[in-house]
C-alpha cells in the first residue's frame, strides 16, 4: 500500500494531503511549510497554464476579448441569420487573433432607414435590409450611407389571395398581372374588375413589398401605353385608408375576412409561406405570380462599422453567408438563393413556384424617390369646396338631351362624388347674382366637412349629393361668378389644412362671369388670385364645364385656374368627368409648380 502510495505521488507530481500531515506530526511543523508552500503555489499555476492552453486549444487559438459584431437585420431574414450567427460563433472564427461574437437584432428596413435621417442612426455594424431600393433611396440623401453589398437571399414580390376565392378571383380578375390589378383598382373604372374584386397593398412609405409592387406597376403601366390617369386613379383608390395596411401579417390576416370582394393582396413570396407556418390557417394563403414579371426582395448587406476590426468581422460573417449550409438555412426558412433556387420550402406545392419568376430591374434612383414622391403626395387627403352655377342658363335645355345644363352639371357633380374616399372633406355652394340679399352671389349650402359626418340624422355625403339632384337653377339670375371666387378662395385659404390638397371647385356652364350690377371684374380677380396664392399653402382653382357657351369662356377659365397653379376642362358628356377628376388628381404630383 505505501508503495503504490509512493508511485501516485511521483506520477501525479505532487505529495497527497494526508502524507502531508502525516510527514508534519514526524518531522515538526516549521520544517516544510515553506517547501510546501512552494509546491502549491507551482500547482496553481501549473493548473491555470493547462485550463488556458486547453480553452486556447479548444476555441481555435482565439485569445483576449472578443470582436463584438452587431447586425440589425429585416425581421422576416433575422431568425435565419440568428440561427447562421450561432454556428458561426460556435466555430470560433478568428480576426487579429480573436474570436467573433455576431448578434443578430431585429430591425424594419423603414426604421433603421429613417434613423439615418433623423440624426442618430441605429447602433450597428451591419445591416441586412429587405431590399436595397432603401439603401438606392437613402444615398440620394446622406452621402455617408455606404453602398449596399450583395444579395444574402431573394424573395420576389407577389400578389396573394385566401386559397377560397382563387377560383373566383381568376373568372373576375383574370390571371395575376400588375395591369390586371391597376385595372381593378382604378377608381375611375367603376364598371371594372373592382365591383367584385378589392385590392390591398402595403404601405411603399413602410414596407419593401409595397414599394416594389407600385414601381413594378407603374412600369409595366408605362410600358404598356396605359394612360397616366389609369395609373392615377388607381394609386387614388389603394392610398385610402382602407385599401392600405402597414402590416403584411396584418394584410395577410384579413385576406380570410369574407365580404362582398374577394380581397387581393401584396406580398413577398417568403411572407406567404412563414404566414400559413406560423398561423395554420384553415385556409392557407396562396401566392400568385405576376404575369408580367416581378421585382424581387433581395436582401443586401451594407457594412456600417468604423473600427477596421469590426469590419473585419463583418467581412468574415458575410462570407459565411455565401456558404452552402447558410443558404440552405435561408431556402428552409423560405427564402430562395440569389440565384433563384428555392428549397423544400417553396418547391412547387400549396401554389408556390419552384421556377423563380422573371425578374424586373428596379428602377434607378430618381424614379425610386420620384414614386415615394408621388405616393405620399397622392395620400394626402381632400379638402375641396365646389361652387355649383344656379344662373338663370343652367336651365337651358342641352342639344341631343332631355336634361337642362343644370341636371347635365349635378349628373357630373355626382359622379364626381364617387371619385372621393371617405376621409375627404368637401362642401357645396351654389352661386348666381343676389343668390343670398342684395349684393351677395353666394350661398353656403354645405359647408366643408368630413364626407362620413353626421349632419342632423345624414351623412355630410349623401346631403350633399341630395342638394345636387334637387338643386334648381334661377331663372333671372346673372353668373355672379367673381365675387363668389373671390369669397371662396379667401376661405379656403384662411382654413388651409397642411396634410390634404385644398380646390376651389366650379361646376359650370361655361359663361363666365356676368354680373351687370357691378362686382369684381375679370381682370381683378385675376390680380386677387394671383396676390393670394402661396405656394407653401397651395388651393388651386379647377373648374369644369358643359354646355354648348363653355367654349366662350375657356380663356378667362383657364387664366382663373392657372393663376393658382389649376386646370380648365370642358366636359362633352357626364363620364367624361371621371377623366378631369383624374387629371387635377394627377397635378397633385407636381404642384404647384405645374
Amino acid at each position: 500500500m505505501g508503495g503504490r502510495h509512493r508511485t501516485d505521488e511521483l506520477e501525479d507530481g505532487y505529495t497527497p494531503y494526508r502524507e502531508q500531515q502525516t510527514r508534519r506530526r514526524r518531522g515538526g511543523r516549521g520544517k516544510v511549510l515553506v517547501p510546501l508552500a512552494g509546491s502549491v503555489a507551482l500547482a496553481v499555476l501549473l493548473g491555470v497554464a493547462a485550463f488556458v492552453v486547453i480553452n486556447r486549444d479548444r476555441d481555435g487559438g482565439c485569445a483576449g476579448e472578443a470582436v463584438p459584431l452587431r447586425i440589425t437585420a429585416s425581421p422576416d431574414i433575422q431568425p435565419a441569420l440568428s440561427q447562421i450567427a450561432q454556428r458561426f460563433n460556435k466555430a470560433a472564427h478568428q480576426v487579429d487573433g480573436r474570436c467573433a461574437a455576431v448578434t443578430v437584432a431585429k430591425g424594419t428596413s423603414a426604421t433603421v432607414a429613417s434613423s439615418f435621417t433623423g440624426g442618430k442612426a441605429v447602433a450597428m455594424d451591419m445591416w441586412v435590409p429587405d431590399s436595397k431600393l432603401w439603401v438606392t433611396n437613402l444615398r440620394t440623401r446622406v452621402e455617408e450611407v455606404p453602398e449596399a453589398g450583395a444579395s444574402i437571399a431573394q424573395s420576389p414580390i407577389v400578389m396573394v389571395a385566401s386559397g377560397s376565392v382563387v377560383p373566383n378571383l381568376k373568372k373576375s380578375f383574370g390571371e395575376a398581372s400588375w395591369g390586371g390589378m391597376i385595372n381593378a383598382a382604378n377608381v375611375a373604372n367603376v364598371d371594372g374588375p373592382g365591383r367584385k374584386v378589392r385590392v390591398l397593398v402595403l404601405d411603399p412609405a413602410l414596407n419593401s413589398a409595397g414599394l416594389g409592387a407600385l414601381l413594378a406597376a407603374a412600369g409595366v403601366a408605362t410600358a404598356s401605353g396605359a394612360g397616366e390617369e389609369q395609373l392615377v386613379g388607381a394609386l387614388k383608390s389603394l392610398s385610402g385608408s382602407t385599401s392600405t395596411v402597414r402590416d403584411q401579417d396584418a394584410l395577410l390576416s384579413s385576406l380570410g375576412v369574407q365580404g362582398s370582394k374577394a380581397p387581393l393582396g401584396i406580398s413577398s413570396e417568403q411572407g406567404v409561406w412563414a404566414f400559413n407556418k406560423a398561423k395554420k390557417p384553415d385556409v392557407p394563403a396562396v401566392p400568385l405570380y405576376p404575369a408580367e414579371g416581378t421585382i424581387n426582395l433581395d436582401y443586401p448587406v451594407v457594412i456600417t462599422a468604423k473600427d477596421a476590426v469590426v469590419r473585419k468581422a463583418a467581412e468574415a460573417f458575410q462570407k459565411e453567408l455565401g456558404s452552402e449550409a447558410s443558404k440552405k438555412a435561408l431556402q428552409d426558412q423560405g427564402f430562395r438563393t440569389p440565384d433563384g433556387k428555392g428549397g423544400k420550402a417553396i418547391s412547387g406545392s400549396d401554389g408556390f413556384q419552384a421556377k423563380a419568376p422573371q425578374a424586373i430591374e428596379p428602377p434607378d434612383a430618381k424614379t425610386v424617390a420620384r414614386m415615394s414622391q408621388t405616393w405620399s403626395r397622392i395620400k394626402l387627403g381632400t379638402r375641396l369646396l365646389t361652387l355649383l352655377d344656379v344662373s338663370g342658363t343652367m336651365a337651358l335645355p342641352v342639344p341631343g338631351t332631355d336634361l337642362t345644363r343644370m341636371q347635365a352639371i349635378s349628373r357630373i357633380a355626382v359622379e364626381g362624388m364617387k371619385l372621393f374616399p371617405a376621409n375627404s372633406e368637401l362642401g357645396l355652394w351654389e352661386f348666381s347674382t343676389h343668390l343670398n340679399g342684395q349684393g351677395v352671389d353666394y350661398r353656403e349650402t354645405v359647408p366643408v366637412g368630413p364626407l362620413t359626418e353626421d349632419m342632423n340624422g345624414a351623412l355630410r355625403r349623401d346631403v350633399i349629393n341630395q342638394k345636387l339632384i334637387t338643386t334648381q337653377a334661377k331663372a333671372t339670375g346673372d353668373t355672379g361668378l367673381n365675387d363668389t371666387l373671390a369669397a371662396a378662395y379667401k376661405q379656403m385659404t384662411d382654413e388651409y389644412q397642411s396634410d390634404k390638397i385644398n380646390t376651389v371647385l366650379i361646376l359650370t356652364d361655361g359663361a363666365g362671369n356676368d354680373d351687370p350690377d357691378g362686382g369684381i371684374s375679370n381682370q381683378q380677380i385675376l390680380k386677387r388670385l394671383r396676390d393670394q396664392f402661396n405656394p407653401e399653402k397651395p388651393v388651386s382653382v379647377l373648374i369644369i364645364a358643359f354646355g354648348p357657351d363653355a367654349p366662350k369662356g375657356k380663356r378667362q377659365m383657364d387664366a382663373l385656374a392657372k393663376a393658382t397653379g389649376g386646370d380648365a376642362y370642358i366636359a362633352k358628356d357626364v363620364l367624361e368627368v371621371r377623366k378631369f377628376f383624374l387629371e387635377g388628381m394627377k397635378r397633385r404630383l407636381c404642384a404647384p409648380n405645374c
